[in-house]
């Protein structure tokens, strides 16, 4: 990729202050007039600063390389204050509470500025709000911050977006691909049914050990595997220990098999056999699991790999710490791991410490006694 005509690259910056602000509260997203500010009501806090700020954080050493615009306060400028990073701020947001169409307008500014990244943080909802406000040929990449990620536009961590951004500015070759704009309809979302519809294409940088692939749809239709898995987890439960069961298709038909009803895109937990609740917060799931056994049931993300940082939120770093590693039950067959063509898991729990620990070899139950080893990938970029 060449840069523009300027000596310096010209990075654009654009950051969804409530991108994802309903994940951990159990709402699934942050899309409606009112979701982000019933998540606030609930506890939730905001997430989509601090990922941002793992990104940029990579280019510190590079600032004297780069010139940033961005849109005013939560949007972009703020996190630039905290890391001393300098930038001109071209747009303000006429309200308090940011919307889509500040986004789109920052975006339609900064389409027309030759820019050589405009570099977003958000989700699927913000993948649509920049594809229909960019021209024709910008190049683009988004920072994972969203309860949906179904778009092929996103680097697969936020660190990992900030070593593409590095590779950028350092001028190294790297290719660039389209990649499509791809949402779901959080209404239907949020009563378990996913319908996934293609917005458009951006262009981004393609470095396929840093950004991710469109999320496979759909059930698993080897319905004989999924039994042979049910069956396994089932019996490896123990009475006295509480399982949570997190969010898919597979943990869904262990749910199934279980004769217990299942939210399909949140996070039940059981005990004996027994539902005791439904669809939870990450701070209910900390509450009701505080001095009690517990083990977590988890799949990955179809396509991509994902364990954590998908569509869990609830799944908080504080929780999974003290689930533990050994205690974590990984679920897939053999199909969905092989689509993976040898990528590594991800674990994208905002905390790097943990993601730390949790890398290396995990085992995935595959059928009915039948595990493999599969590695959980921590890249240090």
């Amino acid at each position: 990729m060449s840069q523009s005509k300027s000596t310096k690259f010209k990075l654009g910056l654009i950051v969804n202050p409530v991108a994802g602000v309903g994940g951990a509260v159990a709402l699934k997203g942050s899309d409606g007039v009112n979701t982000a500010e019933l998540a606030t009501q609930l506890g939730a806090v905001a997430k989509s600063k601090d990922r941002a700020k793992v990104a940029l954080d990579m280019i510190v050493d590079r600032k004297a390389k780069v010139d940033v615009v961005t849109v005013a306060g939560d949007m972009g400028s703020s996190v630039l204050d905290e890391l001393n990073i300098g930038h001109q701020v071209i747009y303000t947001p006429p309200h308090s509470t940011t919307t889509p169409e500040d986004t789109e307008a920052a975006a339609k500014l900064m389409s027309s500025m030759d820019l050589d990244l405009l570099l977003f943080v958000g989700g699927d909802g913000t993948a649509r709000n920049i594809c229909s406000a960019v021209k024709e040929g910008s190049t683009v990449l988004g920072v994972p911050a969203g309860c949906k990620i179904h778009s092929g536009v996103y680097a697969i961590t936020p660190k990992a977006a900030g070593r593409v951004l590095q590779m950028l500015i350092d001028g190294e070759l790297v290719s660039i691909a389209e990649a499509d704009v791809m949402d779901i309809d959080e209404e239907q979302f949020r009563q378990g049914v996913v319908r996934a519809k293609r917005y458009g294409e951006l262009m981004i940088p393609s470095e396929l050990r840093y950004v991710q692939a469109v999320k496979m749809g759909g059930k698993e239709s080897d319905e004989l595997v999924l039994q042979d898995i049910a069956a396994h987890v089932i019996e490896l439960m123990e009475e006295d220990e509480t399982y949570i069961m997190g969010s898919g298709s597979t943990v869904g038909f262990i749910m199934e098999e279980l004769g217990l009803e299942n939210t399909l895109l949140g996070v039940d937990l059981i005990q004996d056999h027994e539902l005791l609740a439904q669809d939870l917060t990450a701070q209910q799931l900390l509450q009701l699991t505080e001095k009690k056994p517990t083990k977590l049931v988890i799949t990955l993300i179809g396509g991509q790999g994902h364990i954590f940082g998908r569509g869990n939120q609830q799944l908080s770093p504080e929780l999974i710490k003290r689930i533990g590693k050994e205690n974590i039950i990984v679920v897939a067959t053999k199909t969905k791991l092989q689509a993976l063509n040898g990528r590594p898991l991800i674990a994208d729990t905002g905390d790097v410490e943990l993601d730390q620990l949790l890398c290396g070899p995990i085992k995935v139950v595959t059928g009915f006694h039948d595990q493999v080893l599969y590695p959980v990938g921590y890249q240090e970029l």
